[in-house]
């Protein structure tokens, strides 16, 4: 008991006393009388705060549970999802290093040569390039002749032409592959007007 409760107690006390002896009532049976009016006040004082601990304990709990159920879900599934997001960015990373490979087969396949088998040897290795980067979802970006989209194309020049609309990719100088959604490079274009 608090300090207070007990100081209550001991006026009461003292009060009953003088209050008993006024009456003339002997004293004894007063003071049982008052201690069993405690306890029985002190026996509903302990009786009520139980009463209400009961139902709310096994709610807390069942609420923690579904909290902790809750957080580990959400856990699961952001682990997942920073997993894919891990193993397509590492695979973009992957198949852009391949890329200049890619440029420097154009490359030697705009070059003339007067060696015929030198030259279909080259584009035996460009189909089969081709293939290996379709197989792995890579597709190429089809710029020439469409319209400028900054999402897909880096405009590295600007001509003015008549004959062409406007925001017309008039000249491709380096293809442009994207995986799916994701742009592993853009396509550096020449735009007209």
């Amino acid at each position: 008991m608090s300090d207070e409760k007990k100081t209550e107690e001991v006026i009461e006390e003292q009060n009953e006393a003088q209050t008993e002896e006024k009456a003339g009532t002997p004293k004894e049976e007063k003071k049982e009388k008052a201690k069993k009016e405690k306890a029985e006040k002190k026996k509903e004082e302990k009786a009520e705060p139980q009463e209400d601990k009961k139902p709310e304990a096994p709610q807390a709990q069942s609420d923690a549970y579904l909290r902790l159920l809750a957080e580990y879900d959400n856990y699961r599934k952001r682990s997942q999802r920073e997993k894919d997001a891990l193993y397509a960015d590492i695979r973009a990373d992957t198949l852009k290093s391949f890329l200049p490979v890619y440029d420097n087969l154009m490359r030697a396949l705009n070059q003339s040569t007067a060696d015929e088998a030198y030259r279909k040897g080259v584009e035996m290795i460009m189909a089969q390039f081709n293939k290996t980067l379709e197989g792995l979802g890579v597709e190429r970006i089809e710029s020439l002749g469409k319209t400028f989209d900054p999402a897909l194309h880096n405009a590295v020049m600007h001509v003015d032409d008549e004959t062409k609309g406007e925001n017309e990719i008039v000249e491709v100088f380096q293809e442009g592959f994207r995986l799916g959604d994701k742009v592993i490079r853009f396509a550096m274009v020449k735009v007209a007007n």
